[in-house]
């Protein structure tokens, strides 16, 4: 493992002090702070490594634990360190010429050309690789306005596709949500309540249509089968025959990952 570069924040918690610790793979670095908790408590956060500790631990304590979670620590460090990197490689996307997916598809940033409104140069629902996205804003805008800019198009595009596709399986299922809407969760890609209410994550606009048609028929049916039993994994195939190869390319994909395209 190559070693994380753990840096003291600009800007400390009132409070909070600076230490660094030694340990068999590398030092280190993390924000101590005291309470009244009853334990050392170790979290990893954009800051990096944060640890809270009562005022009776000693620092000498406080270093140990350090050094017995540092392969945990490091761990976790790593993955914050990853996510970092790909946030910064992602703001190249948004900008005049960069692509983002979207239905399986790599489309072409334009700006500075449309405007009076968002516009697609393709086919809606068929694009091909390096249609244009027209975005209504002039060609030196700030990243986050274009990445702001391109969701709200393709939150859009989500609500009219995977509308569509949510009735024509409901017909052919014979299953009906009572109402659905789209999410913007971190951990899951889709949802149905006990009460029938289904929740489709748009940025499975990303995706191409055989995996958003295996989402949006899992959320289905579950309005039959409340869980991931035989019976339900049946009714799936039942849906919608040859699932499987979708629902293995998606378990590729962490929907935490995907605001970062």
């Amino acid at each position: 493992m190559a070693p994380i570069v753990t840096t003291c924040p600009p800007d400390l918690p009132a409070g909070a002090r600076w230490r660094e610790v030694r340990t068999p793979d590398q030092v280190i670095g993390f924000v101590l702070r005291r309470s009244r908790r009853k334990s050392i408590g170790l979290v990893v956060n954009d800051d990096g490594l944060q640890i809270t500790a009562p005022g009776w631990v000693t620092l000498s304590q406080i270093d140990a634990t350090v050094v017995e979670k540092s392969r945990w620590i490091l761990k976790k460090l790593q993955v914050r360190q990853a996510r970092q990197e790909q946030l910064a490689m992602a703001d190249t996307h948004w900008q005049d010429g960069g692509t983002i997916p979207y239905l399986g598809k790599n489309i072409v940033l334009r700006l500075g050309e449309a405007p009076h409104g968002h516009r697609f140069e393709g086919r809606a629902f068929a694009p091909e690789q390096g249609d244009a996205l027209l975005l209504p804003l002039p060609r030196q805008a700030d990243h986050h306005r274009v990445r702001d800019s391109a969701h709200a198009w393709l939150q859009l595009q989500a609500k009219d596709w995977f509308g569509q596709r949510l009735e024509h399986f409901q017909q052919t299922s014979q299953l009906r949500a009572r109402r659905w809407r789209l999410s913007s969760a971190a951990t899951r890609w889709g949802s149905c309540s006990s009460d029938g209410n289904i929740m489709l994550n748009w940025r499975l606009i990303h995706f191409d249509h055989a995996i958003i048609d295996y989402v949006i028929v899992h959320e289905i049916a579950h309005l039959k089968e409340l869980n991931h039993s035989k019976d339900f994994w049946r009714e799936v195939e039942r849906i919608l025959p040859g699932f499987e190869q979708a629902r293995n390319a998606l378990r590729q994909h962490d929907p935490a990952t995907l605001p970062l395209i």
